[in-house]
């Protein structure tokens, strides 16, 4: 659902772009009050693992069409909406600035789609009221494919609106929802239930990891979530060095675009300067563009964690001073 450059117009990108820094803003402040010892580590490792899982496309039977997972609702179900959503913008932006992953102008756009539609929309309107401590597998299951489907949907919505408001004649709203839906809820499903068995695992060896679980004393929490984190930036490495077995086939936003245009991509509808700008201090910072190295996802992987956990890390120190001070 990464939106490129063509498909935003400069006031939309403003419009998407100043929203998701009022978000932005309101998720460091959260951060700042969180009381919570383990977030700032589990921030960086979970951010990491939505990273690597994020290069794994896997392919929608019969449709020539690929998805990958969004990961908000499972970082809603460790982190919390909030920092969920802090999360998943430093995935974004490493995605944008390093890989050339998604339009330096749509990164606004993108944090709003993937980012607000599923940690500050999704999560807290479905899975939050609908999950109970210790579920079973099979309500696990429903809300989880649920809530994901949900929260691409509304993502996908929210990408038809924004071409549409950017004057992109060749994508008209209803034949471009008319793809884009149902594509969206066949990669919801699929990220629903890979969202369930990732929850189910947790709450079977780790249910104090997740948002809704009573935390246990803050003795053991210091010395059992060191070794939690150290285990999912494992994973998250391991999965990233694994993201060349990945599918080929257009993502569901470039299938349908394909499906109605002919190609996958869009040319620009609007004045070549600004788009030329962006795209060249795109170019000037993605070192490893469309993911070309064997190493990316474990790069990408170590980034994410060392932006999420020092940019939270250093709201908390602030935070903490402040509190000193007082």
């Amino acid at each position: 659902m990464h939106m490129a450059d063509a498909l935003v117009s400069p006031p939309v990108a403003v419009a998407a772009g100043v929203s998701a820094a009022i978000l932005l803003a309101i998720s460091a402040n959260k951060i700042k009050k969180n009381q919570t010892d383990h977030i700032v580590p589990l921030m960086g490792v979970m951010g990491a693992f939505i990273f690597a899982a994020q290069m794994i496309n896997f392919s929608i039977p019969g449709t020539g069409s690929s998805g990958h997972i969004v990961g908000g609702v499972l970082l809603a179900c460790v982190l919390g909406p909030w920092a969920a959503f802090l999360t998943l913008t430093s995935v974004l932006i490493v995605q944008c600035l390093m890989f050339a992953d998604g339009g330096l102008m749509a990164l606004g756009c993108n944090i709003l789609n993937m980012g607000a539609m599923t940690c500050l929309v999704a999560w807290p309107l479905l899975y939050k009221p609908l999950m109970k401590r210790c579920a079973s597998f099979s309500r696990i299951l429903w809300v989880s494919i649920l809530t994901c489907v949900v929260g691409l949907e509304l993502g996908a919505v929210a990408v038809t609106i924004e071409t549409v408001a950017s004057g992109i004649t060749v994508l008209p709203l209803a034949k471009f929802l008319w793809f884009m839906l149902p594509i969206h809820l066949a990669i919801g499903i699929g990220e629903g239930l890979a969202t369930a068995a990732v929850i189910y695992v947790v709450q079977q060896y780790k249910p104090e990891l997740l948002i809704q679980t009573k935390r246990h004393s803050p003795v053991r929490k210091r010395r059992s979530y060191a070794k939690v984190a150290l285990i999912v930036a494992l994973v998250a490495f391991i999965i990233g060095w694994f993201s060349w077995v990945a599918s080929s086939d257009p993502d569901g936003l470039e299938w349908s675009i394909a499906k109605i245009t002919g190609h996958t991509e869009i040319a620009t509808q609007h004045p070549a300067v600004v788009y030329q700008t962006a795209e060249q201090i795109q170019q000037s910072t993605a070192l490893m563009p469309d993911y070309n190295t064997t190493y990316s996802g474990v790069v990408g992987a170590a980034l994410v964690i060392l932006i999420t956990a020092g940019v939270s890390g250093l709201l908390r120190y602030k935070r903490r001073r402040i509190d000193e001070d007082e």
